[in-house]
């Protein structure tokens, strides 16, 4: 080969180096070479709150998917029913029945929680009282009345009954100083919201925390700011 360089003129011995480079490039992505895989997505489970849907997630699911998350670890569970008219313990089983589906489905060890409002404290039962917090990675608190909202005063359906300022179900909730083992928690709020009264009950101790100023309890979940932020959160590499 160095013969057959030498013998050539410059330009011609730079054409062919050029051609080799070519060759030897092809080769390296020839087939056989695996491609860079992409990065894993957690599954993400949402759950909904009082009177919603699971299409309350619309918006949040969609951005999820254009982010990269396959369809397949994306699921908004149903609640039944949504009317508070049962106790919040009786959602947090059916919390727990949808993230072991989720896990069975995607073979997933844990998965990702984004809950709204009454979903969040559905969700807490679920992983403080029914063993659910090793199955979770990680946890968004959207709007979640953690320390109870006066607007429940208004209605006697017995999660509403739950849901008002220290009542003995939150009491119980919140009586553990460390409740969320190594799952990370994030909260998020508006000190705008007009459901959750006072707003700041959304707040919860040793978490991160950010809030976000949406005029609307429900526009929580449509909002591009909050949204971004859940999708960011969850996309974020393992803590070391």
């Amino acid at each position: 080969m160095c013969t057959l360089l030498r013998d050539r003129p410059p330009r011609a011995r730079r054409a062919l180096v050029l051609a080799l480079l070519a060759i030897v490039t092809g080769c390296a992505a020839a087939p056989g070479a695996k491609p860079t895989p992409p990065p894993e997505h957690v599954p993400v489970l949402f759950v909904h709150g009082t009177d919603d849907t699971p299409g309350a997630f619309f918006a949040m699911v969609d951005a999820f998917e254009q982010a990269g998350w396959p369809k397949e670890h994306l699921y908004a569970v149903r609640l039944h029913p949504n009317n508070g008219q049962l106790p919040i313990e009786v959602m947090a089983y059916q919390v727990r029945r949808a993230a072991e589906g989720l896990r069975k489905r995607t073979g997933a060890e844990r998965v990702d929680v984004v809950a709204f409002s009454q979903g969040a404290l559905s969700t807490r039962y679920w992983m403080q009282e029914l063993g659910g917090q090793p199955r979770v990675r990680r946890f968004v608190s959207v709007s979640g009345p953690h320390h109870g909202t006066r607007a429940a005063n208004l209605r006697a359906d017995p999660a509403l009954v739950q849901m008002r300022p220290d009542s003995a179900f939150l009491r119980e909730l919140n009586r553990r100083e460390n409740p969320f083992g190594d799952t990370e928690v994030f909260s998020f709020w508006s000190p705008l919201d007009s459901t959750v009264v006072p707003a700041d009950s959304s707040r919860l101790s040793g978490v991160t925390e950010r809030t976000f100023f949406v005029p609307a309890h429900q526009l929580m979940l449509s909002a591009p700011a909050v949204i971004s932020a859940t999708v960011e959160v969850l996309a974020q590499a393992p803590r070391q």
